[in-house]
């Protein structure tokens, strides 16, 4: 008879996707994943079998998570210009930017490696640029064009700020989106 989990696999994948994200995928080992959600190396070995399919499933709970935020934006912000920022900035945890340009390319870097993970990113792009896209142009090849073009100026965005630093991120990157914007009803 199958014993019951004391602690759920979400809530493992939660507590060790703040590990993975302070340590790096390459830092997430069966002793400390241990020691940050509270089960047994063993129990860890048992659930996920080895330490690469442990780091693919912190991940794939990371982009649930990002999915789900995403979806929850889409419906609640406008279908105009200004919503499409308001969507982008919703997913812009201001207190998390710091993390994010740091610890965070260290996560981006074994999403781009592993191909599962970079179909989720892929399909998780292609949704997000529809949600902005939908919000900017009516015509649907102009839609798709644009709300690509402000996801990435978001992401690019992201990358500058990290690097200047001259405003707090949210502030920055709703410049930079607004910014683009007006330049578009030029």
């Amino acid at each position: 008879m199958a014993r019951r989990k004391s602690i759920s696999d979400e809530q493992v994948l939660d507590d060790l996707l703040a590990l993975a994200a302070e340590t790096g995928p390459d830092g997430l080992t069966f002793a400390r994943a241990g020691e940050a959600c509270g089960l047994s190396p063993a129990t860890l070995v048992q659930r996920y079998g080895n330490r690469e399919a442990l780091v693919e499933a912190v991940l794939l709970r990371a982009w649930d998570r990002l999915d789900a935020l995403t979806a929850d934006a889409d419906a609640a912000v406008p279908l105009t210009p200004a919503g499409a920022v308001e969507l982008l900035m919703r997913l812009t945890p201001d207190e998390q930017a710091e993390a994010h340009m740091t610890d965070g390319l260290l996560l981006l870097r074994e999403d781009i490696r592993n191909p599962k993970l970079r179909a989720r990113g892929a399909a998780w792009g292609r949704t997000l640029a529809h949600a902005l896209g939908r919000r900017l142009s009516e015509d649907p090849e102009l839609a798709e064009r644009r709300g690509w073009q402000m996801a990435s100026l978001w992401q690019g965005a992201h990358v500058w700020w990290a690097f200047r630093r001259e405003a707090p991120a949210a502030d920055a990157i709703r410049l930079m989106l607004e910014d683009w914007l007006a330049d578009l009803k030029r």
